[in-house]
């Protein structure tokens, strides 16, 4: 029998077929936007990261290109990501580069197995308590970690660890740098203003002509990143800038190479790839739902693992960061009017061209302008609302967020997933278990020494104690003390696991010690099957399995001595 792995069928061979000249130019338009909007952002996430901004062209170039070309949806936009910042960085101040680009590797096997063996749509499952949590805290992280280029200050090394970060970033408070302090906030005031400045220009009755429609179009990062650049330049400010800390940008894209791998090296990268592939799946299937509900489609959460899966494969042999999906990049790029994964190529060649015609004049850029697209990028991914709005929720939701929020930025983000799982799983065996009931049956036509229940919910390990309270009710019992007959209806029980069927055989068996009998009506299929496959049937007696609680009752007045009816407590 063949395994059932999912087809690797790219969205882009679906949308070829009657591809049409129309559709290529709006993709065209399309992806030359979001290729200007990505360049600021792919430096400003890769210096976040701790590397090259290079890097982070590399990646929005090679993983931008094969998550368009191999994905799931429709009008996803791949590449280095604000959430990876913190991960990153930590993988690098912890196991070094070499060992980040073996991580990405195996999280790209890893991510392109869970698309393979169709674990993309269990991801779907993950509460969305743990995911504003992880969000939001990554979100202060990313602010946190540009504080140093923000404010200009000395800063040798910033610690990657929250408690280190803070303990350097209040160490040097003293060495602020007012140039880099103006053109940071000017930057992000730029930023924040100019989409809405040019909403209002834009407004019906107000379209502006000429150049000024052409200026409504341009990004706010973008149009900081021109004047912060211009400014530094000319006006000769003593800011830091890309050329002053990494030399510049090279012309041209990294030769392949092979990073220095070992098994005995891989065997520590466990905790680092599980990381990068839990938070790549998460990314980009969240994107991709996002984008869905914008265009009114469906993507392939599988399909769209495994072309991350293979864009995390290959990045790093070019000096690439992990990529995943963007939803800031994937947004613009719905907004520009895409209608395939053509739009997303064509946005890595854009990126391409970029750097190999103007890469010289990226070394100008000063670092607090891209601190200050950072900063604004954190502000937007997180969701502080949820925060002010936390007391209409319930306990267990506001615990689980709160949990998630404070370890991923005080410990990591693998640590408070994995808390808030257990968490989330806690919380929901509680409330089914709290959903389950037994009820005494009042009715005039159960027999004198039968007891008869109804039970609601579900039999599991998290709600054996209401079968429990009947059993130690039971063990109290002796002789006649005891009813000789037990009725369960089991009508409204939608499941029974192994455990809620022992403590169903452990009630049988402590009846039958004393003479007694268990009865039950009305089992479902899945109780049914389960207790056929387990043994629990014949050792019950088929004639004491009724279709319902009247023929229960009926059975009952069969295995007690004729008695005038009487109510049940």
């Amino acid at each position: 029998m063949a395994l059932p792995f999912h087809p690797f069928k790219p969205y882009l061979l679906k949308s070829l077929k009657g591809y049409s000249g129309e559709q290529f130019s709006a993709d065209l338009i399309a992806g030359i936007t979001v290729g200007v909007v990505a360049l600021p952002l792919a430096m400003a996430f890769a210096i976040g990261s701790g590397v090259k901004p290079e890097a982070g062209i590399f990646t929005a170039i090679i993983a931008g290109f094969i998550i368009s070309a191999l994905g799931g949806s429709r009008v996803q936009i791949g590449g280095p990501a604000g959430a990876f910042i913190v991960i990153v960085y930590g993988i690098i101040a912890k196991y070094g580069l070499a060992n980040l680009m073996i991580s990405t590797i195996l999280a790209g096997i890893l991510l392109f197995i869970m698309g393979m063996t169709r674990i993309g749509s269990l991801i779907r499952f993950i509460p969305v308590s743990i995911i504003i949590g992880f969000t939001n805290g990554i979100a202060v992280l990313i602010a946190l970690s540009q504080i140093k280029d923000f404010l200009g200050l000395k800063v040798e090394k910033m610690p990657a660890d929250f408690f280190g970060m803070m303990q350097a970033l209040g160490a040097s408070l003293h060495t602020v740098d007012p140039a880099t302090i103006a053109v940071a906030v000017s930057a992000l005031a730029l930023i924040v203003v100019w989409p809405r400045l040019m909403a209002l220009v834009g407004a019906p009755g107000k379209l502006p002509s000429g150049p000024l429609r052409w200026l409504t179009r341009v990004p706010g990062s973008i149009l900081a990143l021109i004047l912060a650049t211009l400014a530094v330049a000319l006006l000769h400010l003593p800011v830091e800038t890309i050329a002053s800390r990494f030399g510049g940008i090279p012309q041209a894209l990294p030769a392949f190479a092979l990073p220095d791998f070992s098994w005995d090296t891989a065997r520590n990268l466990v905790a680092p790839t599980i990381t990068i592939a839990l938070l790549g799946a998460i990314e980009s299937l969240l994107c991709a739902r996002v984008a869905d509900g914008m265009i009114d489609d469906r993507h392939d959460p599988n399909q769209e693992l495994m072309a991350q899966g293979v864009a995390n494969i290959v990045t790093p042999f070019f000096g690439g960061i992990p990529a995943t999906g963007t939803i800031a990049r994937t947004t613009t790029n719905v907004r520009a009017g895409a209608v395939s994964p053509i739009a997303g190529m064509v946005h890595a060649l854009t990126l391409l061209a970029i750097v190999l015609i103007a890469a010289p004049l990226a070394k100008h850029v000063p670092l607090a302008v891209l601190a200050a697209i950072l900063m604004f990028v954190a502000w937007n991914m997180g969701e502080w609302r949820e925060f002010a709005k936390l007391r209409q929720f319930s306990p267990p939701y506001r615990i689980t967020l709160v949990t998630t929020f404070v370890l991923t930025v005080v410990i990591d983000l693998t640590v408070a997933v994995e808390v808030g799982l257990v968490l989330a799983c806690l919380f929901f065996i509680y409330r089914i278990s709290s959903l389950t009931a037994v009820e005494p049956v009042q009715d005039q036509s159960i027999p004198a020494g039968c007891q008869a229940y109804r039970v609601f919910g579900s039999l599991f390990f998290g709600s054996i104690g209401k079968i429990e309270a009947l059993l130690d009710a039971e063990s109290s019992q002796s002789g006649e003390d005891g009813a000789a007959v037990m009725v369960l209806d089991l009508h409204h029980v939608i499941n029974v696991d192994t455990t809620g069927l022992d403590s169903l055989d452990m009630l049988r068996r402590t009846l039958a010690k004393r003479g007694a009998h268990l009865v039950l009506a009305d089992v479902g299929a899945q109780p049914l099957s389960l207790m056929k496959r387990s043994g629990f049937l014949p050792a019950l007696g088929a004639e004491n399995l009724t279709a319902d609680l009247a023929t229960a009752l009926a059975r009952a007045r069969q295995l007690v001595p004729a008695a005038a009816p009487a109510t049940s407590g």
